[in-house]
């Protein structure tokens, strides 16, 4: 952990959500993450992860990580006992975007964009994308839904999906 003084805000515009702390584990200060990214990298030893501290963010180095269930168990450099680990209980963890590879698609890059169906019709903004086990949801102002197994493509300012006929009908 630092003080940090240099660290960006945990908040900082184009930081994504990493995680979120749920609990110590342990007497030793490691923490279970339940992770929302699915880049297992984000959890390497020596990655920067952070957390809001008040006026202050909280730069969290990771010290060691490893699966645990359906998260991580996660210890923060200097983060040594249970108590110090009780601290970031429930904290969320950000950090800046990863180098992207070809085809990956991340929340805060669809947020916005116009979904244009095959035909070339405008069904409207895109507002969020809900988790959903066999496909995430894109979640469209009308309230429409759009599995993202339909996506074909993404620009600056659109996504073009190839949907059945009638699924937004």
């Amino acid at each position: 952990m630092t003080d940090g003084s240099e660290a960006p805000p945990a908040d900082a515009p184009g930081f994504l959500e990493i995680g979120r702390i749920v609990k110590p584990h342990g007497l030793k200060g490691q923490v279970l993450v339940y992770p929302v990214s699915n880049r297992s990298e984000r959890f390497a030893v020596g990655s920067l992860l952070y957390v809001s501290g008040g006026s202050k963010p909280i730069e969290l180095c990771i010290e060691s990580a490893s699966r645990h269930k359906n998260g991580f168990l996660v210890k923060f450099v200097g983060c040594d006992d249970m108590s110090a680990a009780e601290k970031f209980r429930g904290s969320l963890l950000t950090g800046p975007p990863l180098e992207s590879g070809e085809g990956d698609l991340f929340v805060h890059e669809l947020i916005g964009k116009t979904l244009t169906d095959q035909s070339g019709f405008s069904h409207g903004k895109v507002v969020s994308v809900e988790a959903n086990p066999a496909s995430d949801l894109l979640v469209l102002e009308n309230s429409g839904l759009v599995p993202l197994v339909f996506v074909r493509s993404v620009t600056e300012t659109e996504i073009l999906v190839d949907i059945p006929e009638g699924l937004l009908s």
